[in-house]
């Protein structure tokens, strides 16, 4: 069976779905709530046409679940209540006529083959998962935890921090964005690391790490933390906040002497 070319034609298709539905939404952020979603469908594919169930394959599944469901709600209630993200509205504005193509190409197709790319520690679990419980196991569900954590509280605080009115035009510092500027980032690619390392228990798992590294990679220097970090420079509070704080992985804040 071509167990990962099945796949990937599989998470092409549902990328070219929600291509369709955001030119009826007419709003390409929708791409954000796909994001989630088709980690737990490919997982699932891949649990459905492998040859080997385990229970190594369940909890993993079950942890990208829980992760990719989360997430897209999260997404879904933020922005139901907006327009359409900034991000996206630039990118209306910057490509003009080749709006469509673009779209298509450099938000739906490419998302999708870094989906790919991230998710084949649970693919590959999901393919060879076998053997007992080990170290290494209990150390991917430890880190998963903590990552879980921080992405989901981080989440939490930030969206009740938004809805206060007295905080409009204020900047987020409190509660674990104290600690790091972008604490649910954080979480994000944490719990992918935990995967692999679960992933790591099989022989050869350590092959997969292309998948944490690509989420590194794109939260650090691509397409998360660079362009918010982008939006906010200039503004004092922010830069007062950059100099004192982490601007990623959690750590005590650093004091600051106004000269």
């Amino acid at each position: 069976m071509n167990y990962y070319p099945i796949l990937l034609i599989g998470l092409l298709v549902y990328m070219n779905c929600w291509f369709i539905i955001s030119l009826l939404k007419k709003r390409n952020d929708i791409a954000d709530i796909a994001w989630g979603l088709g980690f737990v469908l490919i997982v699932w594919g891949a649990f459905l046409i492998s040859e080997i169930h385990s229970w190594r394959s369940l909890l993993v599944n079950v942890l990208v679940s829980v992760w990719g469901f989360r997430l897209a709600w999260h997404i879904h209630k933020r922005n139901s209540t907006r327009k359409e993200d900034y991000r996206y509205q630039e990118w209306r504005k910057q490509w003009g006529k080749r709006f469509l193509v673009r779209s298509y190409f450099q938000i739906f197709i490419l998302q999708g083959f870094f989906l790919f790319l991230i998710s084949l520690p649970a693919l590959f679990i999901n393919k060879y998962a076998a053997g007992n419980v080990g170290i290494l196991d209990i150390a991917g569900i430890g880190i998963w935890l903590i990552g879980f954590y921080f992405e989901t509280v981080g989440d939490w605080q930030l969206s009740r921090f938004i809805k206060d009115p007295a905080n409009k035009g204020r900047l987020m510092q409190e509660g674990l964005w104290r600690y790091s500027r972008h604490p649910n980032y954080f979480g994000e690619v944490t719990q992918w690391w935990g995967i692999f390392l679960l992933a790591s228990a099989l022989p050869s798992g350590w092959i997969t790490i292309i998948g944490p590294v690509t989420i590194t990679v794109l939260i650090l220097f691509v397409s998360g933390i660079p362009l918010l970090e982008k939006k906010y420079a200039g503004r004092e509070d922010f830069e007062n906040y950059r100099k004192r704080t982490s601007i990623f992985i959690p750590l005590p804040p650093k004091v600051v002497y106004n000269k």
